[in-house]
């Protein structure tokens, strides 16, 4: 007879085992054990026929759940009912967090033990610590529990009630979310800001001047005592100096005369300010800030950071990752300064250990912020991690070691010069005492900001002074648009108007990305034109549910029902059922809603209409009689479609595509076309004998108006091969693919091994020797441009059946399975390091029994279940954002 401890995974549960006695039998529940209903063949039968069976939430009595164990569970949970029936005492050691309580809670409810149960809470799994919460166990906290299922019925009434209405008025598959709504509207709404935008464009002067032959350079400030305009004085709606601004607005006619005036004049030093300035480190890692951090230094998004902080943390590297409080306990403190102490020396320690407090009244997840686990600190090399987990321990590890440190002791040299008319000025930065930025520099969400470690170094200069000016440029701008999100930007502004919780930004992001709500290209959250519909519907007609304020006080109320001092059923009941609860307020508007105005995107300064179809958003204009549509490319974004860019694609639609020439050899046209991807080469017709022409995509950084017949005819050669492998005899060929332009070597056997060209490589000219050396370079992030070509996580053997490898990789909705053609994803709690060929097997032989086809693709072409009742569809709202 033993005690029984359940965690959430089999990794968690590896690590725990070490630190707890013998007679403990540890296992896993593979996350949660039950749930509300995800789809029609969950719903239980006894229910069907109730009109809110489909909500999964009784919300005629008193918005009672109805939880079901999922399919996959329902071996977990006889496998853990097996094992307590052989335990003298259970431990409930799931998580800190609401999530984790909540989990306990349907353990214990599921299980119904009739032996002693207890529920067990740590921040970081080491010795210490377990050893220290077994003393300390506790009851299920009910407060807690009852707040977690508030939430999670809030969200399921949000999303599973709007989101049919958008399937019926705008697009099949769409959805809606409580948190998810208000994010893609933030999006939209800095989309709308960059298309209102209008360019301003300004001149100044940069002088290089030396001063006992040390050069340094001067900014033209003011003209005729008057400030010289700037991008910040320009109005971003009109183009054009803003209202009120008194400020010189040089052209470059002005700019070129005025250096042509200035030139060989006597330059005046006239004023010198040192002001001392003092920079103190930020605070440890809170789950936010971390995501933050990690988009921005290490281009992670928040559900990578997240996947991998949980491994850190279950391996027992870090303390636990999802937390709002930036407070650190008396023995990090004392682990921090003892790193500072032996890598630094004392100089570098804070004169007095440094305590940060949570400033939002929120923060509720955990009680300490995120660092590395134990009473030392590991620094990075001693952990024997590689990869991106040792670059996110890293991150972590140099933050929390930095809070402990002095601040950083500068100062701010200001030089104002004068020439004539015309005043300059020059600015510089000593850092008299790096401090903390000797271990770590905080990352900016403006990739042209300077970091706060760079020194600027300004000659000895002193009033009086006439340095001499080498030369003098004048110098055009062009104001910018504003910055679209990046994940860092988008987590920040979410966390800051208290809208969602930390804990769930990363999958909320991800759901944006996964609906087609969002592209991310180069870091930057992109809307799509859907998101503009979808927004502009709620906005009409539901503008509460897209209302940051609205949407944040909701956010409080589910803190305070936390707390205690809100009743839930009452919050509930108003919300849904009220006067102007959201049941009432989707039958009312429900009739309103003109699907045909729904799906249309209205755009300032545009004649054309632009619709969301059946596959993807289109062009629609009247020519005479007869309306004209054109698919817009998945890659033009919003803010992009001018009438120029509406010309082009239905000029493609009735005129035809530009034929660039004949190809050499063949005779045939060569035709420039404009397809979902973007702009391809095509040679000759489609015809009855020639159903599908040759086509080949043009390289992203190439304009279409750049398209020469001889670059075409190369396109359309592709894939080039370029030669051999020295060392394997291999085929090495260039061509392009859905990731762009990439060499590739043939390895027989071992597959094929792919790397992405890089922007100077041309695919056309590279030769076999560049190949070999970008061919030698490890991979980085998604190089690969099919399965075969990725570096396998694992490899767990071969198939009984046809000896064909079975292998784990990371694709990017987390780890899966892969043999052969059939693709399988590792369930929620399962790690890769605990993964058997045995369990894949059987995995894979249900995924076969199933007669499912791979859920990794993220579009399709069958909308054949549209017709099908709601109820059956229902399934396809099981992956909708609840938050």
């Amino acid at each position: 007879m033993s005690t029984l401890v359940i965690v959430e995974s089999p990794t968690k549960a590896r690590t725990i085992r070490n630190y707890l006695p013998k007679d403990y039998r540890v296992e896993a529940s593979m996350g949660h054990v039950r749930d509300l209903p995800q789809s029609a063949s969950e719903i239980p039968t006894t229910i069907k026929g109730e009109k809110w069976a489909q909500l999964g939430v009784n919300v005629d009595a008193d918005f009672e759940p109805v939880y079901v164990v999922p399919k996959d569970k329902k071996k977990v949970v006889t496998q853990l009912k097996d094992a307590l029936k052989e335990a003298t005492e259970l431990i409930l050691a799931t998580d800190e967090d609401r999530e984790g309580e909540s989990i306990s809670w349907h353990l214990y409810q599921l299980l119904k033990p009739k032996v002693p149960t207890k529920r067990m809470v740590f921040h970081e799994i080491t010795q210490e610590a377990i050893k220290k919460a077994l003393k300390n166990c506790r009851t299920i906290d009910e407060q807690l529990v009852r707040a977690q299922e508030t939430r999670r019925i809030l969200d399921r009434l949000v999303g599973y009630t709007l989101s049919p209405l958008l399937w019926e008025k705008i697009a099949w598959g769409l959805s809606a979310g409580r948190v998810q709504s208000v994010a893609v509207r933030l999006l939209v709404k800095k989309e709308r800001q960059r298309r209102a935008f209008r360019e301003g464009t300004y001149w100044d002067l940069k002088a290089y001047l030396e001063q006992a032959k040390a050069p340094f350079t001067s900014q033209l400030v003011t003209l005729g005592g008057t400030k010289v305009a700037s991008g910040s004085d320009f109005d971003p709606n009109t183009g054009q100096i803003a209202a009120g601004r008194n400020v010189v607005l040089l052209t470059e006619a002005d700019a070129v005369a005025l250096k042509e005036r200035l030139t060989g004049k006597t330059w005046d030093v006239t004023e010198m300010e040192e002001r001392p300035v003092t920079r103190k480190p930020a605070p440890p890692f809170t789950t936010s800030t971390l995501q933050q951090e990690a988009n921005r230094k290490l281009r992670l998004s928040a559900r990578d950071t997240m996947r991998i902080a949980q491994n850190l943390y279950e391996q027992g590297y870090i303390t636990y990752m999802r937390t709002d409080s930036v407070h650190l306990s008396d023995q990090a403190i004392a682990a921090a300064r003892d790193c500072v102490e032996k890598l630094y020396g004392k100089q570098y320690l804070s004169p007095q250990p440094r305590q940060y407090t949570t400033k939002s009244k929120g923060a509720q997840e955990a009680h300490e912020a995120i660092r590395p686990a134990g009473n030392t600190f590991r620094t990075p090399q001693e952990t024997g991690l590689s990869g991106r987990e040792l670059a996110v321990y890293d991150l972590i590890w140099k933050r929390t070691v930095a809070c402990q440190m002095a601040d950083s002791r500068q100062t701010q040299i200001t030089v104002q010069l004068q020439v004539e008319d015309a005043g300059f000025r020059s600015s510089g930065k000593r850092i008299d005492f790096p401090g903390y930025l000797r271990a770590y520099v905080e990352g900016s969400d403006d990739p042209e900001a300077a970091l706060e470690d760079q020194e600027i170094i300004l000659p000895n200069l002193k009033v009086g002074d006439h340095p001499n000016c080498k030369e003098l440029e004048a110098i055009g701008h062009e104001t910018q648009p504003p910055a679209r999100y990046t994940e860092a930007s988008l987590v920040k502004t979410l966390e800051s108007e208290g809208i969602g919780r930390p804990s769930t930004y990363a999958s909320i992001i991800g759901t944006i990305i996964d609906k087609g709500y969002a592209q991310l290209v180069n870091n930057a959250l992109i809307p799509t034109f859907t998101a503009f519909a979808v927004t502009s519907l709620l906005e009409k007609h539901f503008p509460d549910i897209v209302d940051p304020g609205f949407t944040s006080k909701m956010e409080q109320t589910l803190d305070d029902i936390a707390e205690g001092e809100v009743n839930w059923l009452p919050y509930l009941r108003e919300f849904y059922l009220g006067d102007k609860g959201l049941e009432t307020l989707v039958k009312e508007q429900k009739s309103q809603i003109d699907a045909n105005k729904a799906r249309t995107v209205e755009l300032e300064n545009l004649e054309a209409k632009v619709r969301i179809g059946k596959y993807g958003p289109y062009i629609e204009v009247e020519n005479g009689d007869a309306v004209v549509t054109a698919s817009i490319p998945k890659d033009l974004t919003p803010a992009d479609l001018d009438p120029k860019q509406v010309e082009v694609l239905l000029k493609q639609k009735t005129t035809g595509p530009d034929e660039l020439g004949r190809h050499p050899e063949t005779g045939e046209p060569i035709y420039i076309k404009i397809g979902t991807y973007g702009p391809y080469v095509q040679l000759g017709d489609k015809t009855e004998e020639n159903p599908k022409p040759k086509q080949a995509s043009i390289p992203k950084n190439v304009p279409q108006e750049n398209v020469t017949l001889e670059m075409a005819v190369g396109l359309l050669a592709l894939p080039r091969t370029l030669g051999t492998h020295p060392a394997t005899g291999g085929r090495i060929q260039a061509s392009i693919g859905p990731y762009g332009p990439y060499v590739v070597h043939d390895q027989g056997k071992e597959g094929k091994d792919y790397r992405s060209l890089k922007a100077a490589d041309n695919v056309l000219t590279v030769s076999l020797e560049r190949a070999l050396e970008i061919l030698s370079e490890p991979k980085k992030g998604r190089s690969s441009v099919n399965n075969k070509s990725k570096a396998a996580l694992r490899e767990l053997g071969n198939h009984p059946e046809d000896d064909s490898p079975i292998n784990i990789y990371d694709g990017p909705y987390g780890p899966y399975i892969k043999h052969g053609k059939t693709n399988v994803s590792i369930p929620e709690g399962q790690s890769v390091e605990e993964m058997t060929l045995s369990q894949a097997l059987e995995l894979l032989a249900s995924k076969a029994s199933s007669g499912k086809k791979s859920t990794r693709k993220t579009t399709s072409k069958t909308t054949s279940t549209r017709a099908k009742s709601t109820t059956k569809s229902s399934k396809t709202t099981a992956k909708k954002s609840e938050g």
